[in-house]
Order: C-alpha cells, then structure tokens, then sequence
C-alpha cells in the first residue's frame, strides 16, 4: 500500500480496504447461489433525475437482481447504442460527475450491503479524475469492480493493475465472437470476477445481427475452453426470453438499454425500474 499523506487519507484508505475485504467477492458470493441464473441489470447514474441514482439502485436490488451495473455518462461512449448514449446525455445535462456520483454512493453499503456493485464507464474521465483517486473513491463507495471496455489489456496490466489491486477492485473485461482464443485464456487468467461476453457484433441495445445458430456455436465455443471465471452474457438481452436463452450458457446475463427505455419518461423510476425486473425474472 502506497504511504499516505496524512493520518486522515490513512484512515480512508483503510477503511475502503478493509470495508472491500470483509465483503471480499460479493461478485464470487453471487455467483455460487445454487440453481440460480444471474441477472446483472445496467442503469445510468443520475438518469432519469439527478437525484435517482441511490433509489433506483435499491429497488434493482429489492426485485431481484443479483448485480448492479452502474454507468458513469459520458459524452462519447463508444460502446453503447443511442439508448444508452441518450441517457448519458441526459444525465450529463442533469448534473452527474464522478464526484456527484461517489457522494450518492458513500453510504450505500448501509441500505445495499450484499449485492455486488460495479462501475461502468470510460478511461477518459477516469483518467481525467486520476486512476487511483478513482480507484480509492470507488473502494470507500463499497464498488466491486470496473467495466472499461476501452481499456487496453497491456496497458491495464502495465499501468493499472496494481493500483486496482491496491484497492480490491475487479475488473470485467469483454470478449467478442472476435476474439482470438489466446487472448481469451490471457483474459481468464487476470480476471477474478466474471467474464463479460459480448453477444455479437454492434453496440449496446442494438438488434443482434447473428444467426441464432452462429451465436450459439459461439457460446458454446466459449464453453467448451473451461475457463475458470463465471461468464455473463450482454448486449441484446431485453426480455424474460432473451435472458433465459442467454443463461443456456452462462451463469447469466446483463440487460441495459432495455431498462433505460423503461426509465425514459416515467413519475416513478425506482417503480418502473422494480416492474422491469420484475417481468425478466417472472
């Protein structure tokens, strides 16, 4: 652990270690319930309202889901559809940063204390906000782990992999229906939370392209590597049906834009967001 400046960052420092520690893989925890397919539900932070994050958190939670996904906006998220980009767009409008953010979640461990939280995002702005600040902030708030899907491997393992380690922080990397089989095992043996498998080509919330049949070869392609990490399935999953297809060949999966939608406009987001739930797992 890096010296701390003062007796105060000690104590923070610590108290995020340590509060990591003694809940050390709430994503592990999740994932050996017995008999029970996983659904990892993906929310914008401060969308539809600023002030929406922390409830909507808690009624994902209260209806059943098994891990949260919060995103962090940002202006240019490659990776996601016009769905997710709109929400962003919103919530960027509304007021949400990254300080905002970890100011609604520095207590919610308090309201939330089992179920695996992890932070979705951009390296840009996390570099912008400094590397290990975030990683620091992000362990004190109780986050599990980190979903950059613009984060190089070589340079997480060069750069960043002990300051996320510092701070007991999982990274979740993607693998495509493109990615070499070698890069595959690299990912497995530096990942120590799930597999994040991305389902086809395209952005998030976007119709899936494939052919049921090449999709499924390819999850079961997966399969057949014996990995050591749990896999999730996301991008296309909407419904109770695409979920359950999806959980033919992973521990589960994640759903994301289809929930935003079902955010877009309503009074009541923790109900609309509690409804939604709802009708995938029922």
């Amino acid at each position: 652990m890096r010296k701390p400046r003062n007796l105060r960052a000690l104590g923070v420092t610590l108290r995020a270690y340590c509060g990591n520690l003694i809940m050390n893989n709430r994503i592990q925890q999740a994932f050996q319930k017995q008999d029970k397919k996983l659904l990892n539900v993906y929310f914008t932070a401060g969308y539809p309202r600023l002030h929406d994050t922390v409830p909507v958190l808690k009624a994902l939670t209260a209806a059943g889901a098994d891990l949260i996904e919060i995103g962090m906006p940002f202006s240019d998220p490659l990776a996601d559809g016009p769905v997710i980009q709109q929400s962003s767009t919103v919530a960027l409008q509304n007021g949400m940063n990254m300080r905002v953010l970890f100011t609604q979640l520095k207590d919610i461990r308090n309201e939330v204390p089992e179920t695996p939280i992890l932070l979705m995002g951009y390296l840009n702005p996390v570099m912008q906000f400094g590397v290990e600040n975030f990683c620091r902030e992000a362990a004190a708030a109780g986050v599990d782990g980190v979903i950059l899907p613009d984060l190089p491997l070589d340079d997480y393992v060069d750069e960043y992999q002990e300051i996320f380690r510092r701070y007991n922080l999982k990274p979740v990397f993607l693998i495509t229906p493109q990615t070499a089989p070698a890069r595959i095992r690299r990912i497995d043996e530096l990942t120590d939370s799930f597999l994040y498998l991305v389902s086809g080509p395209g952005t998030t919330g976007g119709a899936n392209t494939q052919a049921e049949g090449v999709q499924d070869a390819y999850f079961q392609r997966i399969e057949d590597m014996q990995l050591r990490n749990p896999r999730l399935i996301g991008f296309g999953i909407a419904d109770k049906a695409s979920f359950q297809h999806a959980c033919q060949y992973a521990e589960g999966a994640i759903i994301g834009s289809a929930l935003i939608k079902a955010l877009d406009g309503v009074d009541d987001a923790p109900a609309a967001a509690s409804r939604f739930v709802s009708s995938v797992l029922n």
